[in-house]
This record gives C-alpha cells, structure tokens and sequence, in this order.
C-alpha cells in the first residue's frame, strides 16, 4: 500500500532508520523477568499508577493538595485530547505492525504509534509534580523512566514516538504549572 501524505512518506523513511534500534531493544523481552517487568509498567502506565496519585495528594498535602489534584486532571485531559489528535492526524503504524520480527509485548490501547500517549502522561505528570511537589516528582522519575522505555521494548513504538511523546508531555507539563497559580 503506497503513502501518500507528507506524514506517511517521511514516517515511512523513519521507520525505516529506527528499525533495527527497534528490533535490538525489543529482543529483550526474550527475557522473561524483563518482559514481564515492563509489561506490569505499562499496565500501571494506562493511568493506573497515576489515578492513584491524584487520589493520594490531597491526603498527602491538604493545604493545597486538592489544586494539585485538579490540575493533574485536567491537565491528563489535555494530554490526551492532544495525543489523540495527532495520532489520528499523522497516522504511523507501529513497529510490530510494519515489522513483523518484532514482537508485540503486550497489547496496545489504540491502533497508531506517534506520539506515545503514555510517555506524554507520564512525562507531563511527572513535570507538574517536578514543579509543585518535587520531592514526589523524584520519587516517581524511575516509574515515569521505565514506562518510556517499556514503549520501545514491547515493540509498541518507535523511540522518536517516545522522545516526541516526553518533548510534548514535558511542554504540557511546564505551561500548565506555569498557569496555574496553586
């Protein structure tokens, strides 16, 4: 099936170019531990971990834990409405779909791999803690971390699906503390 869109021609040649980077980090998950460590990471990564948060801060800070709270809300809709857009804007197949050498880890929750919508959640979460509660922020950084890399490893994106994912959730993250007086 040829591309035709601007989008799809230059995620073609991407892909292309992060293929065998793709298919060397995801031959990991040969390794059971590591399967199934990034497989319970990117269960948590769903949102799991982070609704627990959320409900958590106002226990942990009840001067101004409710505001944090909220702010991650809305600011988990934003990510999603954005990720959402671009995926269905700029239409790129993930690995394991254009690849068929590598494998698929766990099963993804929508059809299009760009960008991540779990690196930009965690990523954007983990930047507003950084910015209204750091000492929580620090604690969750290896969590946030792992649930990049899980995206790479389970074969369901490509690392600059990843890395765009971190530059918009980090974005999203810093503008909407930066708005929020709390």
């Amino acid at each position: 099936m040829p591309s035709t869109s601007k989008a799809s021609r230059f995620f073609d040649l991407v892909d292309q170019r992060e293929f065998a980077l793709c298919q060397s980090i995801n031959r990991t998950l040969r390794f059971r531990p590591v399967h199934g460590y990034f497989q319970v990471v990117s269960r948590l990564g769903d949102g799991w971990l982070w609704y627990l948060v959320i409900l958590t801060i106002p226990l942990l800070r009840p001067q101004d834990g409710l505001a944090i709270a909220l702010l991650m809300v809305a600011t988990g809709l934003t990510c999603t409405i954005a990720y959402k857009l671009l995926k269905r804007w700029l239409i790129r197949e993930r690995p394991f779909i254009s690849f068929p050498s590598i494998n698929c880890g766990t099963p993804p929750l929508d059809r299009y791999s760009f960008p991540s919508g779990h690196t930009l959640h965690a990523v954007c979460f983990n930047t507003v803690l950084a910015m209204t509660i750091p000492e929580l922020a620090w604690l969750l950084l290896p969590f946030t971390l792992s649930v990049a890399a899980s995206r790479v490893v389970l074969g369901l994106h490509y690392p600059s699906d990843v890395a765009a994912g971190a530059l918009i959730g980090g974005a999203l993250g810093l503008v909407t503390a930066q708005i929020a007086v709390i």
